[in-house]
């Protein structure tokens, strides 16, 4: 069999507030996800011999705990599929940089194995399996553009301006753990509607605490904001910024300080998985 390569596209939060936290540890949250056409790389090879595989390494991640291997063993169970996968991710998103690089490979996963296993279990229950995963894999599985709420399962389709934005890792791992359990994160911003995003001033929840936890992070917004606004994507560590071209973006990228990472990329409100899913089918 063929190895097919299919995108795993990377993701920002434009905003996130913490409206509130369940009994159970969850976070109640507001966002708006919109998709980057940059990310990482799935490729799969189907088995006939119902083995799952990784055919590739994540530094500090065994097989049996990486999503990607995961969501192929949720997909065979849930659809009964005899089927089996060999699994090898090219990774270009940040790991721990708030870009969602797990849960879209996942949901990427999910996807494209539903295509190849010819198991068509429809979107909605492909979105419940991600679920399960992760908080943000039903949004890459659905791949449009999204107002999210709850702990990130309610998600309303909401398209925003599309443009260039410039990317920037500052070069260190951010726990999402480690940032909803600080004991001085904001968890009481007051719940807003659609019609109040042309209206209002929204920010990142997670920024003040990221940015005390992790001073390169600080830093590295503080150089950004020089430039153009800059926002904190998920709970970090990428931070970035929108332009009004594709060079505007790139001739500020030349100038980051060494030692950080950064690329250009446009925001995007569909999915490029979406538009590789329809073109196999």
């Amino acid at each position: 069999m063929n190895t097919i390569a299919w995108p795993a596209p990377a993701k920002i939060n434009l905003f996130l507030h913490i409206t509130g936290r369940r009994p159970d540890g969850y976070h109640l949250l507001q966002t708006h996800f919109q998709f980057l056409d940059y990310g990482d790389e799935v490729h799969l090879e189907v088995r006939d011999d119902g083995l799952i595989t990784r055919e590739s390494e994540l530094a500090g991640v065994p097989p049996e705990q990486d999503l990607v291997v995961r969501a192929a063993q949720a997909l065979k169970l849930a659809s009964g599929s005899p089927l089996g996968a060999a699994i090898r991710v090219t990774k270009r998103i940040p790991m721990g940089g708030g870009l969602g690089g797990g849960s879209s490979n996942a949901a990427t996963v999910l996807c494209a194995l539903d295509h190849l296993w010819q198991t068509r279990l429809g979107v909605d229950r492909l979105a419940g399996i991600g679920l399960a995963l992760g908080a943000d894999v039903p949004v890459f599985v659905r791949g449009q553009a999204a107002w999210a709420e709850g702990v990130g399962e309610h998600l309303t389709p909401l398209d925003a301006e599309e443009g260039w934005s410039l990317v920037i890792h500052p070069g260190c791992e951010v726990p999402t753990g480690k940032i909803f359990g600080d004991p001085q994160l904001t968890r009481h911003t007051p719940p807003i509607k659609i019609p109040d995003l042309s209206s209002i001033r929204t920010h990142n929840d997670c920024e003040p605490v990221t940015r005390r936890l992790f001073p390169v992070v600080d830093e590295a917004l503080g150089w950004l904001e020089q430039f153009a606004p800059a926002r904190m994507s998920g709970t970090g560590a990428c931070i970035f910024a929108n332009f009004p071209s594709q060079s505007a973006a790139t001739e500020t990228g030349q100038r980051v300080p060494h030692g950080w990472q950064w690329f250009v990329a446009r925001r995007i409100n569909r999915s490029p998985l979406l538009t590789r899913l329809a073109g196999a089918a």
